[in-house]
């Protein structure tokens, strides 16, 4: 697979709207205006889109795997609704204070993308998020670190200290409209 063609995505704050603490139920998924149209724009360039998670409301008994996987389908549903796709959810169920290696800023996740898709490193592999745990979970993998405006993406690109070679644009909309620019 070519890594150029694989596209990694952090859900809330740049596929649906953030919900404090967190989001308990298939109904609080609410997309991002033009995120869901984003993903069947890179589908449609040939992207792969993988998801990847923090859902540390699990670790701490604050909610289930099924309501986690109720949300997902929601999500895997709504993105069918505008012709895309979500080829994968790679999530953390752990606490913060588990000390795992998945739960980003740790790269567990990514590396099991990168398993999972065959690829011995992720260069070339946009990770869009809007926290700098999203960030630098991407720059320590290897990945190309984009921050998206949405979600408390403003607050985290005010705080400053983004990783090294980090992209920033409003929104997944945006990010894809360069990304389908550079494939040509």
């Amino acid at each position: 697979m070519n890594p150029t063609h694989l596209v990694i995505l952090d859900r809330e704050g740049v596929i649906s709207e953030c919900v404090v603490p967190f989001m308990r139920s298939p109904e609080e998924f609410k997309p991002i205006p033009g995120a869901l149209e984003a993903i069947a724009r890179l589908n449609q360039a040939g992207a792969r889109v993988v998801v990847a998670t923090n859902q540390a409301g699990v670790g701490r008994g604050l909610t289930d795997m099924a309501t986690v996987n109720a949300i997902h389908d929601r999500m895997h549903r709504a993105v069918m609704s505008v012709g895309g796709r979500i080829d994968a959810i790679f999530y953390c169920p752990h606490a913060e204070e588990a000390g795992c290696r998945c739960r980003k800023p740790a790269t567990g996740m990514f590396e099991e993308i990168a398993e999972r898709y065959g690829l011995h490193d992720l260069s070339g592999v946009a990770a869009v998020g809007d926290s700098i745990r999203d960030l630098l979970a991407a720059r320590k993998a290897g990945a190309t670190p984009i921050l998206v405006r949405t979600g408390k993406g403003r607050d985290t690109e005010s705080a400053g200290g983004l990783p090294q070679g980090a992209q920033v644009f409003d929104d997944l909309a945006a990010f894809t409209d360069d990304w389908l620019a550079r494939q040509v």
